[in-house]
């Protein structure tokens, strides 16, 4: 790593995925913010992180027999785990003042350096009964208390860094849009006094050199606006005239995070390749670059792997690119760490479920959130089709988990959709669909199945990280080329595509058509008919995905090319880096 002075980064992130008993994430962003801390604390990296308590988590998913899913509260209670820091800071909302505390968890290294995450939290007696919820719910709420959350994640954050004596050495990542208001707080500091109306160029830039923005999101609908009544409301006249000296608003006036974020930040970057392509067209007038995720490769590599690794290349733990020597361990040893694996996710499908799966079986995962672009329910588009393959190449059973947001009726009927194909294929394909897809299930999953499935409709998959902590399991992937399967992909050697790279739009009729084609010709006669073969696209998964699609590599990007890029040569992120 470079020398990085007396610089420090913070880490602002609406969700961040700390461990099974703290539920404040949802999926993929929340999980990426943990891994993202575990290595930079490998690293030694100066950071800190800031999130919000949600003392009532995502949510407790429950799914009937027929796959309706409904929805109660996952409640913790951060006095009972976290150390309270003892400052305590104000936000002005809608006019009142609220109170904001936080509590202290720490993300520890290999070496024992230790970075803290800074939870918010407003379940505090001065405030207000509406007040005191504003940190319970990840994603929950109508608009008017998600701006308020927004805002006391940015400029309670902002606030809270300051109270805690984190000065003008800080750079602040901006993880998604949601922490965006707290460019509004730096140049408020900045302009020490003057007006809002006085605020120049030079100002703009003292808080742009400061910022860094990562946006994960490739639709103009993902990214969270609000309208100018509500903003105005909400923030006040002074940070609403701070708000209009930017100029990013929207032409109606309404305010969109992802607009303010990339005028204040001085470096942007998408998380994959394709990202960047898709980034670059929807906002044209910023350079973004990319900076391509990883998985945080010493969490999701199983027991059994984690133990096949210290026993032939015992530096993968220091450093991930010497699982590119993976490609020497014997293809024997692989298949005894992946049986075991494989063994370790049977029991725990029994235990949750009820449900006995078959070793000898090609088990096939399929766990995410629950949304209608995933196309969770895409390999049962021609049930008849699929009984054949079956009867022709040999059984076939399938894994399911994700939750579907609660107002995403579309996620819901999607789950639904896959409970009537299991009924409709009992006693030819077993396909289970598990509750509460959290980090232990993930962990076994994406280590015990034989094939990791994805099938988004592109260009919709920014990165994706599910095949990353497969690849690292020795699992290949069957996916669309889009995300960072574009660039993890070698047809045959790391696994398999859907569809064609140069597709310019989704073709569902034919990507379905070459999923079937894939499984029946080339997977599934692999998988029985030359075992040993199969293994072989294993140990290329782990030797030439692992090695790079891991947090370690991405920390490392981000401290060259985002956080301190005069100390550091630039880490190339272009195809032929990727491939070489």
């Amino acid at each position: 790593m470079p020398e990085l002075g007396n610089g420090i980064v913070a880490y602002f992130s609406m969700e961040i995925c700390l461990e099974q008993r703290i539920p404040t994430y949802s999926g993929g962003l929340g999980v990426l913010a943990g891994d993202t801390l575990r290595s930079a604390a490998d690293l030694e990296l100066p950071m800190v992180a800031v999130s919000l308590a949600h003392r009532k988590g995502y949510f407790h998913q429950h799914l009937d027999a027929q796959g309706q899913q409904s929805e109660t509260p996952e409640e913790w209670r951060p006095e009972d785990l976290l150390e309270a820091f003892e400052p305590r800071v104000t936000v002005e909302i809608e006019g009142r003042t609220v109170q904001v505390r936080a509590w202290r968890y720490a993300v520890h290294g290999i070496t024992g350096h230790a970075i803290p995450v800074v939870l918010l939290d407003t379940n505090l007696e001065e405030n207000d009964a509406w007040d005191r919820t504003l940190t319970d719910v990840l994603y929950g709420g109508d608009q008017r208390y998600r701006l308020a959350q927004e805002m006391v994640l940015g400029m309670g954050g902002a606030a809270m860094l300051h109270a805690l004596g984190y000065d003008d050495r800080v750079h602040y990542h901006i993880n998604e849009g949601h922490a965006a208001l707290l460019t509004l707080v730096l140049l408020d500091r900045q302009l020490g006094g003057r007006a809002p109306w006085e605020a120049g160029d030079a100002d703009f830039e003292a808080v742009r050199l400061r910022c860094i923005f990562t946006t994960h999101t490739p639709v103009p609908a993902g990214h969270d606006k609000f309208p100018e009544e509500q903003v105005l409301q909400s923030l006040g006249e002074h940070y609403t005239a701070l708000l209009s000296a930017t100029k990013c608003c929207d032409d109606d006036g309404s305010l969109n995070m992802t607009y303010l974020a990339l005028r204040l930040s001085r470096y942007i970057n998408g998380v994959a390749m394709r990202h960047r392509e898709v980034s670059r067209e929807m906002f044209p007038a910023h350079p973004i670059d990319s900076i391509t995720n990883g998985v945080h490769a010493v969490t999701w590599a199983s027991g059994p792997f984690r133990a096949l690794y210290d026993r032939h290349m015992p530096e993968w733990r220091r450093d991930n690119l010497y699982l590119r020597y993976a490609i020497a361990i014997p293809l024997e040893d692989i298949r005894k760490a992946h049986d075991a694996a494989k063994h370790a996710m049977i029991e725990e499908v029994e235990r949750r479920s009820g449900v006995r799966l078959d070793a000898a079986t090609m088990t096939i995962g399929f766990a995410r959130r629950a949304t209608p672009y995933k196309r969770a329910d895409m390999i049962f588009s021609d049930i008849d089709r699929l009984r054949s393959i079956v009867e022709a190449t040999g059984p076939l059973q399938i894994v399911y988990g994700g939750k579907a947001h609660p107002r995403d009726e579309g996620g819901k009927a999607l789950i639904r959709n896959i409970f009537e194909a299991a009924q409709q294929l009992e006693g030819t394909i077993r396909v289970v669909y598990l509750e509460n897809y959290d980090i232990d299930l993930a962990c076994r999953l994406t280590s015990g199945v034989d094939l990791w499935l994805n099938n988004p409709r592109k260009p919709l998959e920014a990165s994706g990280t599910s095949g990353m902590k497969a690849a690292l399991n020795g699992v290949p992937s069957l996916s669309v080329l889009d995300g960072w399967w574009f660039e993890g992909h070698i047809e045959g050697v790391t696994g398999w595509s859907i569809g064609g790279s140069a597709d310019p739009e989704p073709d569902e009729t034919r990507e379905s058509n070459d999923l079937y084609v894939k499984l029946e010709q080339v997977i599934l006669p692999l998988f029985y008919g030359l075992p040993l073969g199969y293994v072989q696209v294993m140990r290329h998964a782990i030797a030439l995905n692992g090695s790079f699609f891991n947090t370690q590599r991405m920390v490392q990007q981000y401290v060259r090319n985002a956080y301190f890029p005069t100390q550091g040569e630039p880490v190339p992120e272009d195809e032929e880096a990727v491939r070489s």
